[in-house]
């Protein structure tokens, strides 16, 4: 590769790590929203998928290629369940146990791109895994209860769908793996829609549910279509992983409420491990 291409290559990369960090910031605000919409679970995720589905047919207007493929279909259902499922999990769990479960969708990704993308995990990969995954328990150590077992179950089978949306997106990574986003908010939108007229929200609800649309899930993930085809599936899914750190300072900003100290000691293990493997890819680029 010349050098002028090199360091275009480079500047890509930083603009995708941004955009990976702005989404995961987008992410963060979906906890203390989804509770705040009085409304059936389904219904918030089709209503929040309706309107991201707008927000991506007008950012996407001059590139969304829908093919129908395999791939692309399949990516589409993978990110359904797992808007869905997270929705459902948020209101029948606690957050934490949500949160902190579906995160274990690391662990896919991993296992799955080495087999369907050829992009085998580092050593250095699975430290930083275990080091979040502690990091995750740290954080979450005075919240985690028992729950409601078909909301953990939910959360975690998320982990599961959330891995291989990922993977599958960058493996459309020179195709159009917004359309994936695209249709799987409209399987969303649809499987919601027959929840929606049991009852309707507060008008509080609705600007959450607004919110949400627009910003914690369309805009989210627009900058995370754009990012896919310029990082590995691994840096797709660790550096959004400061995700759940950025939770309580909302709760904090909102609410008022202080994280213990073990949540701080987590949530800097887990910036930490994700801040030093970049580091360490840098120097090695």
């Amino acid at each position: 590769m010349s050098q002028p291409a090199h360091l275009g290559a480079r500047r890509e990369h930083g603009r995708a790590i941004l955009f990976l960090l702005l989404a995961a910031l987008l992410w963060s605000t979906g906890g203390f929203f989804i509770k705040w919409v009085d409304w059936h679970p389904m219904a918030i995720a089709g209503g929040r998928s309706a309107i991201s589905a707008l927000v991506f047919a007008v950012a996407f207007r001059k590139t969304l290629k829908i093919t129908w493929s395999p791939v692309q279909l399949t990516a589409a259902v993978a990110y359904a369940l797992t808007v869905s499922l997270f929705v459902v999990a948020n209101k029948l769990t606690t957050a934490a146990n949500t949160i902190l479960l579906q995160y274990t969708a690391p662990v896919h990704v991993a296992l799955l791109s080495a087999w369907l993308l050829k992009e085998q995990p580092s050593r250095r990969d699975w430290l930083t895994i275990a080091a979040v995954l502690a990091g995750m328990i740290l954080f979450f150590f005075d919240q985690m209860s028992p729950g409601n077992l078909l909301g953990n179950l939910c959360a975690l089978f998320t982990g599961l769908t959330f891995g291989l949306f990922i993977v599958l997106l960058r493996k459309q990574r020179d195709a159009s793996p917004a359309a994936s986003v695209f249709l799987g908010n409209i399987f969303t939108a649809v499987a919601g829609l027959p929840f929606m007229f049991e009852t309707l929200p507060s008008p509080a609800g609705w600007v959450g549910l607004v919110f949400l649309g627009v910003f914690q899930l369309g805009l989210a993930y627009v900058f995370y279509t754009r990012a896919i085809s310029h990082v590995t599936a691994m840096e797709a899914v660790l550096i959004t992983l400061i995700e759940p750190v950025l939770n309580p300072i909302w709760v904090f900003l909102l609410m008022g409420e202080t994280p213990s100290v073990t949540a701080l000691i987590g949530g800097s293990v887990i910036i930490g491990a994700v801040t030093a493997r970049q580091i360490i890819e840098a120097r090695r680029c």
